[in-house]
């Protein structure tokens, strides 16, 4: 591997910076390209125990190189999403009946099982565009848009970035904006906040659908210190106003003395929850603030790319993510890639394990797992080979493990020794091909 070109990397580097979350930067294009296309596809498995969800996905990314630098970028992702998720009910010795979100059937977990949804299937369809050119000699500007869809989410997106390069551009300073508008129409509509969960056929505690926005923004600046090694720093702001509740989850409302949830009988003839139950509830706005930093070191003919991330938010949330990857090359067209990422976080301060019968209901409460205090570890590796034609293939294999806690504050009587925070394990396999 031949040693990295300063302007090379910077130009990489601040284009990165300046794509906004979850956008896919383009690689510098020089004016001889003149309309060329270059393709990145990957296919990709992820599968979590248990006979949990399982996401299948297809995503191709178009970029059409022209001259002065300009360029055109489509993206097309395609998941298709199954099997059974924790529905937010606590774990039982009994048998424990619930009413679908449709509100047309019922379902039934064996006792000591954990409450699992298994009606989760969907597909979602996903579009992009991004228009990058520089504007004068040292700026660069990007525009874009997005669109997903999905059974009962609908998500569209823009966002613009602009960066300036200094220093014999080898420091680049950049600055980003996106902004989105989703609706969500529930199966079945949406449930009035701490709304309890009815008989199969009775919806009346049912509205219609729901909108959020959000609005993010990314300062950043990356530099090269020398040859080898490249350094950058982000700064992203997020905010998001209107309905993130989550329609389909609930929680347990537990006898205040032995902790054990309150049984239930369905009207007769009907059948519906053999407990009770209600709908959780969300604040309806959300802050985020997070810094970024990343280093990217050549040494030995070997690349090493560290990254740590920190996350706060007003939800109480604090986060930490550290992710090391070592690219390895073996020969002149191929190499191995090992990758680790930790994660930990705190838990929402509405996050609670159950409702307790008789005391006046919070302003809000979730027991969604995602919003726990929890660490994860991602392990695995990467192997990619060079082809002819300047074709480029790699295969990906990695372990997720997702371990929480909950506060002995929070339970009850027999919740001791009975209630666990729902553990995760999954894999996560990715063939990518680039031409």
């Amino acid at each position: 591997m031949s040693k990295p070109n300063n302007k090379r990397v910077s130009a990489t580097l601040a284009t990165a910076t300046c794509a906004l979350l979850g956008a896919t930067p383009s690689a510098p294009v020089h004016a001889q390209e003149l309309d060329k296309w270059d393709f990145d596809t990957a296919l990709l498995y992820y599968g979590e125990d248990g006979d949990r969800v399982t996401d299948a996905s297809l995503s191709l990314l178009a970029t059409r190189k022209l001259v002065d630098d300009r360029s055109l970028t489509l993206g097309l992702s395609v998941d298709a999403l199954t099997g059974a998720t924790p529905n937010g009910a606590l774990q039982q010795s009994v048998a424990q009946t619930f009413t679908h979100p449709s509100g047309n059937s019922a379902f039934t977990v064996p006792a000591g099982e954990l409450p699992l949804d298994d009606a989760f299937r969907d597909t979602r369809v996903a579009l992009s565009a991004k228009w990058q050119q520089p504007l004068g000699r040292l700026y660069t500007l990007s525009v874009g848009g997005d669109v997903s869809n999905e059974y009962d989410y609908t998500h569209l997106g823009v966002n613009a970035g602009l960066s300036r390069d200094f220093n014999q551009r080898n420091t680049t300073l950049s600055a980003g904006l996106a902004y989105s508008s989703d609706e969500f129409d529930p199966v079945g509509g949406t449930p009035a906040a701490f709304s309890p969960m009815l008989d199969v056929g009775d919806l009346s505690n049912r509205t219609g659908a729901e909108t959020k926005d959000v609005l993010d923004v990314v300062l950043g600046i990356s530099q090269v210190i020398n040859r080898n090694t490249v350094v950058q720093l982000n700064y992203s702001y997020s905010n998001t106003e209107g309905y993130q509740t989550d329609p389909y989850r609930v929680l347990s409302v537990i006898d205040g003395s032995s902790g054990d949830p309150l049984a239930r009988t369905p009207a007769p003839g009907v059948e519906g929850p053999s407990h009770v139950f209600r709908f959780e509830s969300r604040p309806d706005t959300r802050t985020k603030h997070s810094l970024y930093t990343l280093a990217k070191r050549y040494f030995g003919g070997k690349v090493l790319d560290v990254s740590y991330r920190y996350m706060t938010d007003d939800w109480e949330i604090d986060s930490h993510t550290l992710d090391m990857h070592l690219r390895w090359p073996i020969g002149a067209r191929q190499y191995l890639e090992p990758h680790v990422r930790f994660y930990t976080q705190s838990a929402a301060d509405f996050y609670t394990v159950s409702l307790v019968d008789g005391q006046a209901l919070p302003a809000f409460a979730s027991n969604d797992y995602r919003l726990g205090d929890f660490d994860a570890v991602t392990a695995g590796l990467k192997f990619g080979f060079k082809m002819r034609g300047d074709h480029d293939a790699s295969l990906r294999l990695e372990l997720y493990q997702q371990r929480g806690t909950i506060s002995s504050a929070q339970l009850v009587g027999n919740q001791v020794g009975q209630v666990a925070y729902p553990d995760l394990d999954a894999v996560i396999a990715q063939f990518s091909y680039s031409f």
